[in-house]
């Protein structure tokens, strides 16, 4: 009689073919172990997993259990929580029933559905890896302050979670020191950045066109009102370089607007990504502006896709932040500071053509392989089941 196979559960409510990044890194990495492991995926259906996943020819031997999801990334606060505890809930009675030797968690949602994952580890003596791709409640109280009473519980219930991980994964070396300063966790810490949207199919231009793009979310902390505010003043007093944006986010309408009113500025709403890789892929600068403090508990995700697609990064945050490290050291363009008429200045420095890039590296073969599904995916093959962490 053959020996059962070990059990393995993901969970991550973004999944394939809805978010094409981390979703299909994690489709292929349960693919790639479902020979040797019993792999359950447990995450939200945004769009008829199974149906996809037959059109498709993908998830060979993987078992999903797919949870309705309750809302989107534009639903109220109050929509949004209820559909997190609604995820949570599920998420602890496919556990139980399945009874998983070894669970990756990833911080999507945040706190509550990592600490549900503790709950039935120390249960049933399992093993998990807590993905944090981003540090919660800390990264939301920047966006929306959370109530000081609440902010103190979650950062105490997600601590814990933290402390009794078998490993803990995050994306930089900044992240995994205050993971570690406000945890006191003992379990070890990796630093794996997350991969870029493939540019496998996507054409590359012979010659880029002068001006800017931003694909990604306009959210509470991208600094979205000093951007729009810059491009207005820009364009107002004779700026022509065009701004191409694509991406949904609570500023989508202000975008909307500002394309509306100013000729050189186009608003493309939310895109596949292969649309988005073709519109970096397309002009010399890509946007990225970030709040300071969230720098602490995220990277953003857009950066990846950045790098793949050759253009310019102009960071706008301050010069001591990780991003602006990570642009600076990795020659990938410049970093501005969150400034209007510093930024007002650089569009027109642009324009003219009194920005060197000479200096910055174009060709960025490292850190694309660095950043690549495959090395992704060996990653997490290696670090939860060729050498899982102990306890």
């Amino acid at each position: 009689m053959s020996k059962a196979r070990p059990r393995l559960a993901i969970i991550n409510r973004s999944f394939w073919p809805i978010y094409p990044v981390i979703g299909e890194a994690l489709l292929r990495f349960a693919e790639q172990h479902a020979d040797d492991l019993d792999v359950s995926v447990i995450m939200q259906d945004h769009a008829d997993i199974r149906t996809q996943l037959a059109t498709h020819g993908r998830g060979k031997g993987v078992t999903f259990y797919p949870c309705k999801a309750l809302s989107v990334s534009r639903s109220s606060v109050a929509t949004r929580i209820l559909d997190a505890v609604f995820f949570m809930v599920w998420v602890f009675l496919v556990l139980v029933w399945k009874r998983p030797s070894q669970v990756y968690v990833s911080t999507d949602p945040p706190v509550l559905v990592p600490f549900v994952v503790m709950c039935y580890s120390r249960l049933f003596g399992a093993r998990y890896t807590y993905h944090l791709q981003d540090i919660h409640p800390e990264a939301t109280n920047v966006a929306i302050p959370v109530n000081r009473l609440a902010f103190r519980f979650f950062r105490w219930l997600d601590g814990m979670t933290m402390r009794h991980a078998s490993l803990l994964i995050t994306i930089t070396d900044e992240m995994a020191a205050y993971i570690r300063q406000r945890s006191a966790t003992r379990a070890p810490i990796e630093v794996l950045s997350n991969p870029s949207v493939a540019f496998e199919d996507v054409a590359m231009p012979p010659q880029r066109l002068p001006g800017f793009t931003f694909c990604g979310n306009a959210g509470r902390l991208q600094r979205m009102p000093l951007l729009l505010e810059a491009i207005r003043r820009y364009t107002d007093g004779g700026g022509r370089l065009p701004f191409v944006f694509a991406g949904g986010g609570i500023y989508a309408a202000d975008l909307k607007a500002l394309a509306a009113s100013h000729d050189n500025v186009e608003y493309l709403g939310l895109v596949s990504a292969r649309r988005a890789a073709e519109v970096n892929a397309a002009y010399q600068w890509a946007l990225l502006p970030i709040e300071d403090e969230v720098t602490l508990y995220a990277f953003p995700s857009k950066s990846s896709s950045y790098v793949y697609s050759g253009a310019f990064i102009a960071a706008i945050c301050g010069a001591h932040t990780s991003v602006a490290g990570w642009v600076r050291e990795n020659r990938l363009g410049v970093v501005i500071d969150a400034q209007v008429d510093g930024l007002v200045n650089f569009f027109r420095a642009v324009e003219r053509g009194e920005v060197d890039t000479s200096v910055l590296d174009t060709d960025r073969s490292a850190l694309k392989e660095k950043l690549s599904f495959e090395v992704f995916v060996a990653a997490l093959a290696r670090l939860i089941v060729t050498e899982p962490a102990h306890d």
